[in-house]
């Protein structure tokens, strides 16, 4: 075989038509072994010739895309000093673009030995493969849909879980990148009404030897091994590279949807675990360099409770990350990204440090700069928890926002102001810091903890199936069951369920920042009370399309087609609570069941638990695209999260022009016209929600 010297970047292996450069990075590495497999699995070693700034390299002319290939490191092999050299483990490529095959759990994969006296034995039979693939693809007149955030609608899906059951997909494009971007689903899409699908982890990752021993899986994929190849078993036309053709190709067919992709990342751990883990690429190739050692540098420093942590003071772990983000955004065209526990992400010594060099890195980059950018702003270690700390250019996952919502809707006592804080953007969490309302990530439910269903269904977790006694997943979820704990045939039960889910889906589309579904939600899914459904693949967490709730699907449509069509939901700018324009009204008004305005006293009233909001649609202070003054129908909502009726009395300040009731969630929509006399009092029921709207067109009825 012959070989070149090549070049040292860029990190992978790069076909350009004619061979392929291979360039890998070991700091601690004597020499490096190229290993190409034929279809056979017979292997041939190549010693890879150059050595450039720890970057070991060679381009060989014979060797064009398809090829399958891996790397054996050859150095010291000293845990007490974190040297992990061993040549007997076949090594990934960091930089693989794809991904052959799967782990198959032998003492074969483990660099220390199992059982006493035993030798470490080859892992070339047991472990993945690397893949040349050809880089090329005819991306058309693709072009990213660039929703602006206050526009955004987040649709938080799974690849495999979102389509497995979908009656209207081919068997063979179920679970798969085809799937997800198949006519049915560019048609659901479309009608629900969201804008950008946020994608559970894509990058390979490993299912761990615990859960192939109990017969479970990593469903959810938080485990990743590779930053650059697509996971190959969501691809239809299997992994010998043939998922990253796939995969740009859903890209493609969602952005002619006008549907935005952006990608859950997972760069704070690796799937090979603790020090008892595998070898399968990191550890390796330069274990020191790539991970956080602990002080005696056997152990791992573990800032995300999966055995390691990412070494982002390294910076060839930082040039890794940031390689791989602009590798997604530029080759495969997705549009932006969540990092999942990002708070591990900032930890340069131990605290989390907002000035960290990766999140310079981010804000210096011209490609990675001008995508959509949410952190999961916490991770497991002391102090990680930084919800509305990151910087400006971030947007995050604001768990107050559903930990809050969750609360007042299920009655807890002292709620009204950091409700109100959480409905109008959670100004005390990010204004400060120079941040709009979109910096917050609105959510009631997500991929960890209960579906939307379940929340109003159980109080208690049941996750017996996932072979952990029912310890793991989350013991406070701030739910209520309605009553009864679980299924049920009790109409009164299920129709306050039904109200309760109703609750929350307005209390979410409705509320300032940026809204995001849970993927099945929508259409009512269960999970049968499993809240950490992370090792089940199959139907406990798969979308069911067959029983599906078609008018719980109806009613979210309408919520989100009232969201896009008033942009009073969806300000650029924070309330002021000032009055506005030609207004004597402010922008926004806080009204006692009285009628009365909130005083500082009420909003401290530990029994509390019903208030109504104006949105003042005459008081929208940023100007549209073209400068345009933005105005818009006024809108007041009453809320009574209490277990008792509540009378309220029409604030004198609103007026007496005609309203329309739009939505009762004891029944859902209704618009019905109504003529409102101040003073005049109205009822509503216990656990209720209702939306009243003014025209713009009657503003004129106002006082001034």
């Amino acid at each position: 075989m012959i070989v070149w010297p090549g070049v040292p970047y860029p990190l992978g292996a790069v076909f350009d038509g004619t061979g392929t450069n291979f360039a890998v990075f070991s700091a601690s590495a004597k020499s490096v072994e190229l290993c190409l497999f034929d279809e056979h699995g017979v292997e041939q070693r190549i010693e890879l010739p150059e050595s450039t700034g720890g970057v070991f390299h060679g381009y060989l002319p014979e060797v064009v895309a398809g090829q399958r290939y891996g790397f054996r490191v050859h150095g010291e092999y000293d845990p007490r000093r974190g040297l992990r050299a061993d040549p007997t483990k076949l090594l990934l490529d960091p930089y693989a673009r794809a991904i052959e095959g799967r782990v198959t759990w032998s003492e074969h994969v483990f660099s220390h030995p199992l059982h006493a006296g035993r030798q470490s034995a080859d892992s070339a039979a047991y472990v993945p493969r690397s893949i040349v693939v050809n880089p090329y693809f005819v991306w058309g007149d693709d072009k990213r849909p660039r929703t602006s955030w206050h526009d955004t609608v987040i649709y938080e899906a799974h690849v495999r879980g979102l389509t497995m059951t979908h009656p209207d997909i081919p068997e063979k494009l179920r679970g798969t990148y085809a799937g997800l971007a198949h006519p049915a689903m560019l048609r659901h899409y479309a009608m629900l009404g969201v804008t950008a699908i946020e994608l559970m982890p894509v990058h390979h990752f490993v299912h761990d030897h615990r859960l192939a021993q109990l017969g479970l899986r990593n469903y959810w994929g938080y485990n990743s091994i590779g930053y650059f190849a697509p996971h190959g078993q969501y691809s239809s036309v299997g992994d010998h590279g043939g998922q990253v053709a796939e995969f740009k190709a859903m890209v493609r067919g969602l952005h002619a949807a006008g549907i935005e992709v952006i990608l859950d990342v997972v760069y704070n751990h690796t799937g090979e675990g603790d020090h008892n883990g595998p070898t399968l690429c990191f550890r390796g190739l330069d274990n020191a360099a790539y991970y956080r050692l602990a002080p005696d540098n056997e152990r791992y420093i573990d800032y995300t409770g999966c055995g390691n942590s990412m070494n982002m003071r390294h910076p060839h772990v930082l040039q890794l990350i940031m390689d791989s983000l602009r590798y997604w955004v530029l080759e495969m065209h997705v549009d932006g990204f969540r990092f999942d526990l990002a708070s591990a992400l900032a930890r340069e010594l131990h605290e989390v440090d907002r000035l960290s060099a990766f999140f310079d890195l981010i804000q210096q980059d011209p490609v990675i700069s001008q995508v959509k950018l949410i952190a999961e702003p916490w991770d497991v270690g002391e102090g990680g928890y930084q919800v509305g700390n990151f910087p400006p250019l971030w947007s995050e996952w604001n768990g107050q926002y559903r930990d809050t919502v969750r609360d007042f809707w299920r009655g807890a006592e002292r709620k009204l102001g950091e409700f109100a804080y959480r409905f109008t953007g959670s100004s005390d969490l990010y204004a400060s810091g120079g941040r709009s309302p979109h910096a917050s990530i609105n959510f009631v439910t997500c991929h960890d903890g209960f579906t939307l269903r379940d929340l109003v269904s159980y109080e208690e977790k049941h996750n017996q199936a996932n072979g952990e006694q029912n310890r793991d997943g989350e013991s406070h979820n701030r739910t209520w069951n309605c009553g009864v704990e679980g299924d049920t045939t009790d109409p009164a039960v299920l129709a306050l369920r039904a109200k309760q889910t109703r609750n929350f889906l307005v209390t979410l589309f409705l509320s300032q920042g940026v809204p995001m579904l849970l993927a099945g939600d929508e259409l009512g899914r269960t999970q049968r009370g499993n809240n950490n459904a992370y090792c089940q693949d199959g139907p406990l967490s798969w979308v069911d399309w067959v029983g599906r709730d078609l008018a719980l699907g109806d009613f979210c449509r309408r919520l989100i087609r009232l969201r896009r069509r008033h942009p009073v939901f969806r300000r650029r700018r924070w309330f002021e609570g000032v009055q506005v324009h030609s207004s004597n009204l402010s922008d926004i008004g806080w009204f006692k069941p009285d009628g009365g305005p909130m005083s500082e006293h009420d909003w401290q009233v530990a029994f509390a638990r019903a208030l109504g909001v104006f949105l003042n649609g005459d008081a929208l202070p940023a100007a549209g695209l073209r400068g345009e003054r933005v105005q818009d129908d006024s809108f007041y909502l009453f809320f009574n999260a209490g277990s008792a009726p509540v009378s309220y009395v029409i604030p004198s300040e609103l007026g007496e022009p005609e309203w329309q009731l739009l939505i009762d969630t004891d029944v859902g929509f209704v618009e019905k016209r109504t003529r409102w006399a101040s003073g005049v009092t109205m009822d509503i029921d216990p656990h209720s929600l209702r939306l009243y709207r003014r025209s713009y067109a009657a503003a004129g009825a106002l006082p001034g």
